[in-house]
């Protein structure tokens, strides 16, 4: 059996071996002291090989999946070795004959189809990346709903890719890995090295052509040398880790970067699209706008928020479906409760292809097929618009397999097709004979037990069965002497004697046993035939199934974006060509939606309008004031309304916008030897060098990370450079109250700022952008808010008074000033104490108990305290 195992594990040197033996999958060697660290079980010994122990650990195979998904997560692989026949079998062929073993399947990040380990709502990418000479592309696919991509693009396009594509594993050519490691790293992606001629395109369009059973590519499109090597790479891949097993792979799509607006990692990073900045999936715009009810539908909303459209007529044709939903709210509703119904139609269907569905897959694509008729039904009479007249067609014309499914299923199938009672009575013949012959068996057998008691004269006889003896009859050991005794001894053999029970058989109990088991194989058997035809029945039409899956997700996002627009008083805006950012009383949806859950004061709404004669906003004001949130949530009404969604405002009128670049926050790169200043330097340069005149740009404090003038100068020549050369529109949030002097000299640049209000030295934040600038940040008030001690909030008031003033009189001036400063003093100096005086309101107010005021009298008292405010 080691001889077995170490054949196997030769051929799998870079995974884990998961060797099946019965119940369990074993690991030895190597392989155990790393599962069992990683998956804190037992780690144990089983026999010597060259004189030391073997490490041993297992996991059982029923629970398998869990195990499986933290061995990946970690950053492991697992090769998954079957019994290829049953022991007996072996054993046929002699006493010492190993059991035939063979690993059916290699588990990586990106080849993950259990429903288990994989997220409902979000897709599981394999990309592949290929570079032939000067050209280079990227292609994807997710085997769990056999969705195909590809794409080309330059190289220094590849990050922003994988950071909208969030795949789970990139294979690229063997000894590239080096030059795309950091990217794979920086993403999170797994990456795996693949043989060269993977990669060759010759080979890779006969692979191709094989799968899809065509003799040319063409008609799925012109695809580059470097496309078709990326496709075939995946396939090649597919093969090697599904042993053969392909899964039902989509034809390739061609998709253009031209199409989608560009969006880099760091800005989807900073402005939390489909991840919040802690890496989880809560707080970000996706949790916050995702009212879909189904997981096709969830999947489909994060591809549109990960990849919003800059084709004009393809962002007027979704929102004319959100329209659509949004103006017939009741049957958006009905429409909603109806798909709640829908099961996950493609990752069933995936699982049904590569032979590791089940009754329930089968199931779910019957209850799938039949919500999608029922669907259709209520479509009836809609005068719907035509993206949705379109995609409605793929719901019906599935009535023969329904029927088929219908008919043979039962409502509720266990999940595995070994335990039998999935298929219908009724619906085969010889079926329902062999249950029935199994199922009277049982009765039978219950008659029998009857009969020998009777025939004994003990009450408590019991008959029985096991997997050593079959059945039996098992009396007590105070009847042994009766039953071994004449005349019963020569019906009941004696066959077993235990601490407390004597065990008989019978010739008709055994003959009965052999009819009984040979009934209920038989009726497994045929079960299992059945199976195999209702899965082929539905593989041969996996493409139509294919199509009602993704026009149900149409439907399903269409009234979810509904849905959020109604709740959330969401407006439908206006796309168009020009170089508008017109956005009145504009909200943030996830700091809105925070506000809300926790009851505390609404979100102040904000306008924002750029456009031909106002490209950027010089946005000043203080620290916690809300610049960022609102640099944040306009660039978020644009990612909203370009995705086909209604936005967070009154109205909204927005150009399209091909690129969008945000440099918002602070953070090091310390892995890669990157300050933060560094890191923020990096980004603007990447900024500087790409956006073009339909970007939209929004900087946060560009230049904090050094000393002052040097950060000054930084932010004046980003700014100048994003006016005269890139001729973007952007936010441009600073600290640098100098650069507002640059609206008179720039004639596209407006100054705006953050309102506050001053209170006996404290510092009201109203939330209010308005036009001007701001004279002061504000940052000592701040810190006292933050709960500096005192000490040190009032030594900073001294401090910045001196600087001020020293910058008023000039910097030799300014210089002494700071020379004269007393030292630091822990006994803060005493603030000024506003004076105090009685208020007549005040007094009233103490006297007040809320919770006993009727609301009379709560108006009462309100024009009572109304009249007592007028008093001198």
């Amino acid at each position: 059996m080691m001889a077995q195992y170490l054949d196997l594990k030769a051929q799998y040197q870079n995974a884990l071996l998961f060797y099946r033996m019965g119940d369990f999958y074993e690991l030895f060697f190597e392989d155990a002291v790393a599962a069992a660290e990683a998956l804190d079980i037992a780690l144990t010994k089983r026999g010597k090989h060259l004189g030391e122990d073997i490490a041993m650990c297992g996991v059982p195979v029923h629970s398998a999946e869990g195990y499986l998904l933290t061995l990946i997560r970690k950053g492991f692989r697992v090769a998954v070795c079957e019994q290829m026949e049953d022991p007996a079998e072996a054993k046929k062929r002699g006493s010492k004959s190993v059991v035939k073993r063979d690993v059916v399947r290699l588990v990586t990040p990106g080849t993950l189809t259990e429903e288990s380990l994989l997220e409902a709502r979000r897709h599981n990418f394999l990309t592949a990346f290929a570079k032939i000479r000067e050209s280079s592309a990227l292609a994807w696919v997710d085997i769990s709903t056999g969705a195909f991509h590809v794409m080309p693009l330059a190289g220094p396009r590849l990050s922003p890719e994988l950071a909208r594509l969030a795949p789970s594993e990139l294979i690229v050519a063997d000894g590239d890995e080096a030059t795309i490691r950091d990217i794979a790293e920086e993403h999170g992606i797994s990456i795996t090295p693949l043989g060269r001629s993977a990669f060759d395109s010759a080979g890779a369009e006969k692979r191709l052509c094989s799968l899809f059973d065509v003799n040319t590519l063409e008609s799925f499109g012109q695809f580059e040398r470097a496309e078709v090597a990326a496709m075939g790479a995946i396939v090649e891949y597919l093969e090697i880790t599904q042993k053969g097993k392909l899964p039902l792979l989509q034809k390739p799509v061609r998709e253009n970067e031209a199409r989608v607006m560009q969006i880099d990692a760091a800005t989807r990073r900073n402005l939390e699209m489909t991840q919040s900045l802690t890496g989880g999936r809560a707080g970000s715009l996706l949790s916050c706008i995702d009212r879909t009810v189904t997981a096709g539908g969830g999947r489909l909303l994060e591809r549109r928020i990960s990849s919003p459209s800059r084709v004009l007529n393809v962002v007027q044709d979704r929102l004319d479906c959100v329209d659509f939903m949004v103006q017939n709210a009741r049957f958006s509703q009905d429409l909603r409760e109806t798909l709640r119904k829908v099961p996950d139609l493609d990752r069933a269907l995936s699982r049904l292809g590569l032979d590791r569905g089940g009754p329930r897959d089968l199931a779910a694509i019957r209850n799938g097929l039949a919500q999608s008729a029922e669907v259709a039904r209520m479509l009836a009479g809609q005068d719907l618009p035509t993206p949705l007249q379109e995609v409605s067609s793929a719901l019906t014309g599935h009535d023969e397999l329904l029927d088929l499914l219908d008919e043979a299923l039962i409502a509720e199938p266990p999940l595995l097709a070994r335990d039998g009672g999935f298929i219908a009575d009724g619906y085969d013949a010889e079926l329902d004979e062999a249950r029935k012959l199994r199922d009277e068996g049982r009765s039978v057998i219950a008659g029998m037990q009857a009969d020998y008691a009777k025939l004994t004269g003990i009450q408590s006889l019991k008959v029985k069965h096991n997997n050593v003896l079959g059945y039996f009859v098992e009396v007590t050991a105070t009847h042994a002497e009766k039953m071994l005794s004449e005349p019963l001894n020569e019906t009941f053999k004696h066959r077993q004697t235990t601490a407390n029970q004597v065990r008989f058989t019978t010739v008709p109990l055994s003959e009965m046993e052999t009819r009984i088991l040979n009934a209920g194989g038989r009726a497994l058997e045929i079960e299992k035939r059945l199976y195999d035809t209702l899965k082929r029945a539905i593989l041969d039409r996996s493409a139509e199934v294919s199509q009602a899956a993704r026009s149900l997700a149409e439907f399903d996002l269409a009234a979810g974006l509904a849905d959020l627009a109604r709740a959330e008083n969401w407006c439908r805006p206006k796309v168009d060509d020009s170089r508008a950012l017109d956005i009145e009383a504009g909200r943030h949806p996830v700091v809105e939606t925070a506000l809300r859950s926790q009851n505390r004061a609404p979100f102040i709404a904000n306008d924002c309008s750029l456009g031909d004669n106002s490209d950027i906003w010089l946005l000043t004001g203080p620290n916690m004031a809300g610049k960022s949130t609102f640099l944040r949530q306009n660039a978020l009404v644009a990612v909203l309304a370009q995705m086909g969604s209604y936005v967070p405002a009154t109205r909204a009128h927005i150009g399209l916008v091909s690129q969008l670049f945000s440099r918002v926050g602070a953070s090091d790169d310390l892995a890669r030897g990157r300050s933060t200043f560094m890191v923020e330097m990096v980004e603007t340069a990447a900024i500087l060098n790409q956006a073009d005149d339909k970007a939209l740009v929004i900087l946060d404090e560009i230049g904090r990370g050094t000393a002052t003038y040097d950060g000054l100068s930084i932010a004046w020549a980003t700014l100048e450079h994003l006016h005269e050369t890139n001729r973007c529109r952007a936010l441009f949030a600073t600290h640098y109250h100098e650069l507002t002097r640059l609206s008179d000299r720039l004639d596209r640049v407006d100054n705006a700022t953050v309102a506050v209000k001053e209170h006996d030295g404290d510092v009201i934040f109203m939330h209010e952008v308005r036009r001007g600038a701001a004279d002061r940040s504000y940052g000592v008030q701040v810190a006292k808010l933050a709960g500096l001690p005192a000490a040190v909030v009032e030594r900073a008031r001294v401090v910045l008074d001196a600087l001020e003033k020293g910058e008023r009189e000039g910097g030799t001036k300014r210089a002494a000033l700071i020379d004269d400063l007393p030292l630091f003093s822990a006994s803060p100096q005493p603030a000024p104490q506003p004076v105090s005086k009685n208020s007549a309101v005040e007094a009233r107010l103490k006297e007040i108990h809320p919770d006993h005021l009727s609301p009379k009298e709560a108006l009462d008292l309100l024009y009572e305290l109304k009249d007592l405010s007028r008093d001198p």
